[in-house]
């Protein structure tokens, strides 16, 4: 009877699939414009050569680039408004609701993230899931080219797990494309296009599979250009992975941290020039020494629109610059640069321009998130000081505070600003670790992630987020949004309503 009913139900199941147009796994799944395969061959792929393999890995590093705009501009947003570092702005109430911690399911900022990362695994998983077939059928896939498009595809995939499970918890772990389904095999295929969360223990099982192999056959770092994933990049996301509170272990992180530094990174001796630009000549900072995964366009005419945004293109400056930007920097963020006398970051992290408007700051003397201040300026996905100041956070929690502190004052000279004691205690050198952090990597997407990080529970992270209304706190700023009190059940955001309604194998996360 179950078999006689899933038969005759599969109808309905695609229906279903049609009227969605499958816009929970947009570019993961078997349908027109991903796989196009011969007529009566549904379930073979189309991809079988080098040269078709080759172009899903291209495709893939495309995205990153282009259509992952929309989730990492919303990302950095978050990462600053949801803690002390930016105002929500934007003429938009979906900023504000982040900021004040007011955001409900159907708020764009998880939605986005959803789908994005969504699109990213999918894009990764094009790759990962053709390359064998290829291999098979094309004799010209070399076994190291096969070994390292492999470990590329499963560092992106990685990445997005690591961003997703960061901002909701348990999530899904999509790791086959979805073959066409029928009433042959619809009981196995349902769960490929309507898959359950899975625990962390379990995502970390396939994270430490995935890694490991990156680790070992990803491209060495001097062998690629830094927009390619590498063996860098797979060990800074083993250190992120270990860094979680689900996975913690950091000893691992610290042998990350230590594999990394001792692949020839350098901090370039400059701050400002991580986000240099020549007007004359049209071009940006790519390939930085100091670099280990980016992204990026090299000439305007083909540019990104992230600026737009955040700032100004400075190749276009009235380009798109007429309506309230997001991510407006906080005074109290400001203040924390003053009291380090720390006017090297300030003065790259805190832009100050004209405009139209005057919602946080005097019209003629406005702050501007200034990391993106062209078309073509790279987005870092991981450099080198977040390594230095993550392997320091493994040392201060390790019990090593002098050897975090002397990590610390490594970053601190290259900002020319004074060195810190190292003869400080444990408890002390984290705080330090995580103030550093707050100041080396502002609007780069991390200060919410260390905040959630930082001890064994989110005290210090609710004193942050509640403490912004607080007179006489440390991270009181008169013009932030009032807040809501957060929660732990608020620390992660709710699932999109899209996804629910799409995905009846999805409930919703606790408190929303």
């Amino acid at each position: 009877m179950k078999k006689l009913f899933i038969a005759i139900s599969v109808f309905g199941l695609g229906a279903m699939l049609s009227s969605c147009n499958l816009e929970l796994f947009p570019e993961t799944g078997y349908n027109e414009g991903n796989v196009e395969v011969p007529e009566g061959n549904e379930n073979e792929s189309a991809i079988k050569t080098k040269a078709d393999i080759e172009g899903q890995r291209t495709a893939m590093y495309n995205w990153l680039r282009g259509d992952f705009q929309d989730a990492n501009y919303k990302h950095l947003t978050a990462n600053a408004c949801r803690a002390d570092d930016a105002y929500g702005a934007g003429d938009s109430g979906k900023p504000t609701e982040m900021e004040a911690n007011t955001f409900t399911s159907d708020n764009e900022f998880p939605s986005t993230f959803w789908t994005g990362f969504m699109s990213g695994v999918s894009k990764a998983n094009n790759v990962i899931c053709n390359l064998d077939a290829v291999k098979e059928n094309d004799p010209t896939l070399s076994e190291t080219e096969y070994n390292q498009w492999m470990a590329e595809a499963l560092c992106v995939r990685a990445y997005m797990w690591l961003l997703m499970t960061q901002y909701f918890g348990d999530i899904p772990m999509l790791t086959a494309i979805p073959p066409a389904i029928n009433a042959d095999n619809v009981e196995e295929v349902y769960p490929l296009y309507f898959p359950k969360r899975v625990d962390a223990e379990t995502l970390k099982a396939q994270l430490e599979q995935d890694l490991a192999f990156a680790c070992e056959h990803a491209p060495e770092p001097q062998s690629v250009e830094k927009d390619f994933a590498s063996k860098g990049f797979a060990q800074y996301l083993v250190a992120k992975m270990y860094s979680l509170k689900q996975y913690r272990d950091w000893n691992k992180v610290k042998a990350a941290c230590e594999a990394i530094e001792a692949m020839g990174y350098q901090l370039d001796p400059s701050y400002a020039n991580l986000w240099a630009y020549d007007l004359d000549a049209e071009t940006s900072m790519h390939n930085n020494v100091e670099s280990i995964f980016e992204a990026g366009y090299d000439k305007p005419a083909s540019g990104n629109w992230f600026f737009m945004m955040f700032w100004r293109n400075h190749f276009k400056p009235e380009d798109s610059f007429s309506w309230i930007k997001w991510c407006t920097p906080t005074r109290n963020l400001a203040e924390a640069y003053d009291a380090q006398g720390d006017t090297e970051r300030k003065n790259i992290s805190i832009r100050w321009d004209k405009c139209d408007w005057e919602q946080y700051y005097p019209k003629d003397n406005y702050a501007f998130m200034g990391k993106i201040p062209t078309n073509i300026t790279v987005i870092y996905h991981a450099r080198l000081a977040d390594v230095l100041l993550l392997h320091a956070e493994a040392l201060a929690n390790l019990g090593d505070a002098s050897g975090a502190m002397r990590l610390v004052n490594r970053v601190r000279e290259r900002a020319k600003i004074a060195a810190l004691p190292e003869n400080v205690g444990v408890e002390e050198a984290k705080l330090y670790v995580l103030n550093e952090r707050r100041l080396e990597l502002a609007y780069e997407g991390h200060r919410y992630f260390d905040l959630m990080r930082f001890g064994e529970d989110f005290s210090k992270l609710k004193e942050v987020h509640d403490g912004g209304n607080v007179k006489g706190s440390a991270s009181y700023d008169e013009w932030f949004a009032v807040r809501t009190p957060l929660s732990d059940e608020r620390v992660i955001l709710p699932i999109p309503t899209s996804a629910l309604d799409e995905n009846p194998n999805i409930e919703q996360n606790p408190g929303y």
